[in-house]
Parts: C-alpha cells; sequence; structure tokens
C-alpha cells in the first residue's frame, strides 16, 4: 500500500489560549511520522475556525505563515462544532488520502494517530479513536454521558460507545460522507451506517491544554438531541407504544368500574383519578414535543440552504458555500 498523504482536521471556536501550543504539539506529530515513513511530507494541518470572537484566526494564520504544513479556514458565521468538522472534512478531501480528526483542546492523544494509520494500512476504512476509561471527567458528566450511550443503543441508534470525533477517514470514506446531505449534523451517528470497514484504536483521554471549553452544557443537550433525533425513529414509536398501553390499561379500568357499579358498589379515587389524568396529559405533552423536534428537523431539510460558508482561507482567499 502507497504511502498516504494525510490531514489532521481539527475544528475550532475561541482557542486563543491553547492554539499555539496545540499546533506545535501536532506539527511535531507530523513531522515525526513523516520521518518515519509512515506518512508523505506533503502531510499538513488543517484548522478550521467557526467564527470566533477572540484571536483564533489570526493565530491560524500566523501558525500557517510559519510553516507551510499548516492551512486554515474560517467559517462565515458560527456553524457548530460538527457543522465546522464537517467543513474541515471536506475541505481536506480535495487533496488528502486519509484525513485524522480531533480537538483542538489536546485532550485526543496524538499518539494513537500512528495506531491509526497503521490500522488504515490493514484495510480499515475508518479508524475509531476510542477512550479507555473517563477519569478525567467529573462524576457528573461521566454518568450523562455513560447513560447517555446506553439511550442511544437502546433507541436503536447505531454508535460506538465512548468515541467523539477522534477518528481516521479515507479518502473513499469522506467521498461517501460528502453524499450525507443532514442539516442537524451527528457524525457519530452518520459515520457508522455508511458500511466500511472500520477498527477501533483506544488511548488514554488527556486534561485539557488550558483555557475553557466553549462546549456549554446547552451545546452538549443539543449535540444529545440531535444524535437522538438524527439517528434513530424509535422514540417516536415508543411513544405509540406507550400510548397504546395506556388506551387499553384505561379501558380495563373502566370496565372494572362499569363492573363494580353495576353491582351497586360506590366507586371512589378522584385523587388517583386527577394523578392519572396529570400523567395523561405530562405524555401528551411530551409526545407533542418529541413529534415538533422531528417536524423542526424535517423544515431544516427541506429548505435545502447551505449548512456553511467558508469566508477565509490562509491560501487563494475566497467565499464557498456548500
Amino acid at each position: 500500500m502507497k504511502t498516504p498523504k494525510l490531514t489532521v482536521v481539527i475544528p475550532c471556536l475561541n482557542e486563543e489560549p491553547i492554539l499555539e501550543e496545540t499546533g506545535r504539539i501536532l506539527l511535531e506529530k507530523v513531522k515525526k511520522m513523516e520521518e518515519a515513513g509512515s506518512i508523505l511530507r506533503e502531510s499538513s494541518l488543517l484548522f478550521i475556525d467557526d467564527h470566533s470572537s477572540d484571536r483564533t484566526w489570526e493565530i491560524i494564520t500566523s501558525l500557517s505563515q510559519k510553516d507551510s504544513r499548516i492551512h486554515g479556514i474560517s467559517l462565515g458565521k458560527q456553524s457548530g462544532q460538527q457543522t465546522a468538522l464537517y467543513a474541515g472534512l471536506m475541505w481536506a478531501r480535495e487533496t488528502c488520502d486519509i484525513c485524522i480528526s480531533m480537538d483542538c483542546d489536546g485532550q485526543d492523544d496524538p499518539e494513537a494517530m500512528e495506531q491509526m494509520v497503521e490500522a488504515w494500512r490493514q484495510g480499515s476504512q475508518i479508524v475509531y479513536g476510542v477512550r479507555k476509561n473517563r477519569k478525567q471527567d467529573p462524576l457528573w458528566k461521566r454518568f450523562s454521558a455513560e447513560r447517555y450511550y446506553d439511550l442511544l443503543a437502546v433507541l436503536g441508534a447505531d454508535v460506538i460507545k465512548n468515541h467523539g470525533d477522534f477518528r481516521l477517514m479515507s479518502r473513499e470514506a469522506l467521498d461517501e460522507l460528502s453524499n450525507y446531505q443532514e442539516s442537524a449534523l451527528f457524525l457519530r451517528g452518520i459515520i457508522p451506517l455508511m458500511g466500511f470497514e472500520e477498527s477501533c484504536v483506544y488511548y488514554e483521554r488527556k486534561p485539557r491544554l488550558g483555557g475553557k471549553t466553549s462546549y456549554t452544557p446547552g451545546k452538549m443537550i443539543r449535540l444529545a438531541l440531535d444524535g437522538i433525533t438524527g439517528s434513530a425513529v424509535r422514540p417516536l414509536r415508543l411513544f405509540t407504544v406507550m400510548g397504546a398501553g395506556i388506551f387499553f390499561g384505561s379501558l380495563i379500568a373502566v370496565c372494572l368500574a362499569a363492573f363494580r357499579c353495576l353491582q351497586g358498589e360506590a366507586v371512589s379515587g378522584w385523587f388517583l383519578m386527577a394523578c392519572i389524568l396529570c400523567l395523561l396529559g405530562g405524555l401528551q405533552l411530551a409526545g407533542i414535543g418529541l413529534a415538533g423536534e422531528y417536524l423542526g428537523r424535517i423544515y431544516l431539510e427541506i429548505k435545502g440552504r447551505p449548512r456553511y460558508r467558508i469566508a477565509k482561507e490562509t491560501e487563494n482567499r475566497k467565499d464557498r458555500d456548500f
């Protein structure tokens, strides 16, 4: 198998405090892999600025001027981490043989990239970077993340547990990914559906290099909803089954109450009835809200608007819509 040209894709949002250090670490790793002959010397780093409000783009530009291996693109508006990552993948597929996507915070272990490339040599078109454990996470985040992956599995979504966006993809896999046109992207759920030969590389998650994460609880909840509604329709079916079960249970209760009335017995339990009505009302509202989430995504999809706009590039800067 030929020596591949690698592009490392790194989405960024307000990463001014750690961007230079991240660039230095990744560039050193790419150079070592080049010297070892595992990748071509034309390999590169690609930083995607998701319309940051700090000096992120200025730093990317400065890094690219210091080393020709470093490139950068800046989106015209803030589009979200998944869209920024997708933009980088689509930009990289024009020139690379393989690409590795990873976070900018330094928590994804660069040393695992060599194992990923080796797995690609052995035939894997997609290689997932999977965390060995969650020792670095606070207890609440560890618990919520594990239950979230369990919930996705129950709902029928095909996801890799404890895998984020640290992965290798071949050029063929990137070409296939370009055919997926969802507006609400959830790459962790889309990529396993493509049917390529895949494998996993396990690594220890590192502490963040510095600064504060831009992934707020609100964004995490939004991503979780995208994962549930974008990867499975089983939640809608679940509410249908619950509704049918409550209907038949209520029908049996009504029949029993009617039978007792015919026997001359007094039927009491207004408090219980009020609780049942509140339960049914809450269930109906939850079902309507869930259906609204799906309907909202359908509404966004049929608009067919571009998902992002590349406003600036470190080389041959121009506007491009996708």
